[in-house]
């Protein structure tokens, strides 16, 4: 059954990930970490399929208050591919330079702050105007992508540096730069994309260590509940504290 390849494929990504990253892991959530004790904010941002492991933490049953989304709908949703918010209209706008800075600019940062960028190939201007401008205003820029088979890539930014190369840390999802990954007989292009599954897996293995370290320090965290278990009477008290927290520490921002 040629599906079970794809599946085969994604235990090897996830493999090497738990083989290689998993220092490189801990170093971001500690930075994250610090963020997250200052009651600041670790601000996530990525374009495409990459804004799906940002929609993957938070909110989310299991995800807990600290991490902000920076979501531009119309690099984020493409559901009409054709039309308005189409695909092409994505592919520019994410290749278009100075719009990232003009995405920063509806926020208020603080050099408190981090931000976890998701790029594949890190090479698009957006992604590098959005960490360009993060380090610019003090903050740690932490990106998660295809690094290795990345490399020194040309950008499609003037600055002449990929995002791998702006970052202060680094966690290369280990997915391969062409991303499908099963081959068909009478094709050219393969099929079974694995690079969500490697980010998503990168974004838990993260998430959970910032959890973890935030513990040790005697941190409070505010976790969202799963609120359709029979029998849990606290469920809603619990997403109510969330959202409570999370409504206070975002009026800054």
């Amino acid at each position: 059954m040629l599906a079970l390849e794809w599946t085969k494929k994604v235990r090897e990504v996830m493999a090497q990930i738990e083989d290689t990253q998993l220092d490189n892991i801990r170093k971001a959530a500690e930075i994250m970490a610090d963020s997250i004790q200052a009651e600041r904010w670790v601000h996530t941002f990525g374009c495409g399929h990459a804004n799906l492991p940002i929609e993957e933490m938070y909110p989310r049953i299991g995800g807990f208050v600290g991490f902000h989304p920076l979501c531009e709908l119309p690099l984020t949703s493409f559901t009409h591919i054709i039309g308005d918010m189409g695909i092409n209209q994505f592919l520019f706008l994410e290749r278009c330079e100075g719009f990232g800075n003009t995405i920063m600019d509806s926020y208020t940062f603080d050099k408190r702050d981090c931000i976890w960028l998701f790029s594949h190939t890190g090479i698009n201007a957006v992604n590098i105007d959005v960490a360009l401008k993060a380090k610019e205003l003090g903050m740690k820029v932490i990106v998660f992508g295809s690094a290795a088979n990345t490399g020194d890539k040309k950008p499609r930014h003037s600055c002449g540096k990929n995002l791998f190369q702006i970052a202060d840390v680094v966690v290369d999802s280990c997915a391969p730069l062409v991303d499908a990954s099963v081959s068909l007989k009478n094709h050219f292009d393969k099929v079974g994309p694995v690079s969500t599954m490697a980010l998503i897996t990168c974004v838990w293995l993260t998430v959970i260590t910032v959890a973890e370290i935030l513990e040790e320090r005697g941190v409070k965290l505010y976790i969202h509940p799963s609120h359709n278990v029979p029998g849990d009477t606290t469920a809603h008290e619990r997403l109510a504290e969330c959202i409570k927290v999370y409504r206070e520490r975002v009026k800054g921002v």
